[in-house]
């Protein structure tokens, strides 16, 4: 029986709706999302004492206070290399525990869950967890303590990136490697790798913005000669009311921005 036209032509215009009115919700809803934090980089150019929304008056003021400061700029430096040691421990290790879970057979469900849980634990137990353990191994306040939890952070952000690269993976390729007298390095090194490597990039970008903006464990972890970004940031608002903090805010939310659409340009590269 043959459809009838103007029934087609009903369910046509009802699917086009349907399309612009969800357009419509992700616009309204990514508005909302985005709207608070944009109204932070109109304060970071204020000339006032304070915080003021819109500026009355305008000026480089805040941005020179913080990039002349050297409270401001330890604590970006430790946020910079906390996050890219931290980031490279993490993409070390989740590409393993990802081509490891690729060839386990039996266990692998419970081994990711395990591995997913400092993302599905809320961060307040996750921080309470970390500080305990590192108490007792006395990292607490160190380098090194803040690069092995930062990396903790960011392990399911590339466990879950390197694994939706391997979906697409065909193992044959290692076996053929394998036939043509290839080492077992030479194959990860010059087969595998490179067609995970989208993966892998967006892990470490996604591990690196993890760790550059997590706060609540690193309140744990600080002392007054290590404190990263976010924690000088919260000091700030907490102890005192200091404008600077404008100024550090609209330089994370841009810095981040360009950093998460690292993944999705080098992507587009690659298909091109």
């Amino acid at each position: 029986m043959a459809d009838n036209p103007s029934i087609s032509r009903a369910a046509a215009v009802r699917q086009r709706s349907l399309g612009w009115g969800l357009r419509v919700w992700v616009v309204l809803v990514a508005f909302v999302l985005v709207a608070p934090t944009l109204v932070v980089i109109p304060m970071s150019f204020g000339a006032g004492s304070t915080f003021e929304f819109p500026p009355k008056d305008w000026s480089w003021h805040w941005y020179a206070e913080f990039f002349t400061s050297k409270q401001w700029l330890a604590a970006l430096a430790n946020s910079l290399q906390v996050g890219l040691l931290a980031a490279a421990l993490a993409t070390v290790l989740g590409v393993a525990a990802a081509l490891a879970l690729d060839r386990m057979r039996r266990g692998a469900g419970v081994v990711r869950q395990l591995l997913m849980a400092p993302m599905i634990l809320p961060g307040i137990v996750v921080a309470v967890a970390i500080y305990g353990v590192f108490l007792r191994w006395q990292l607490n306040g160190t380098m090194l303590g803040f690069v092995l939890a930062h990396a903790v952070l960011g392990l399911p952000f590339v466990l879950t990136s390197v694994q939706t690269s391997l979906a697409g993976y065909d193992p044959t390729m290692e076996k053929a490697a394998a036939s043509l007298g290839a080492p077992r390095f030479t194959t990860l090194r010059k087969v595998v790798l490179p067609i995970i490597a989208p993966g892998v990039l967006s892990g470490f970008v996604f591990a690196f913005a993890t760790s550059f903006d997590e706060v609540v464990v690193a309140l744990f972890l600080q002392t007054p000669a290590i404190k990263t970004l976010p924690v000088k940031m919260y000091e700030s608002i907490v102890l005192e009311i200091d404008p600077t903090i404008a100024a550090a805010s609209s330089l994370i939310v841009v810095f981040t921005t360009v950093l998460l659409f690292v993944p999705a340009l080098s992507r587009r590269k690659e298909q091109s």
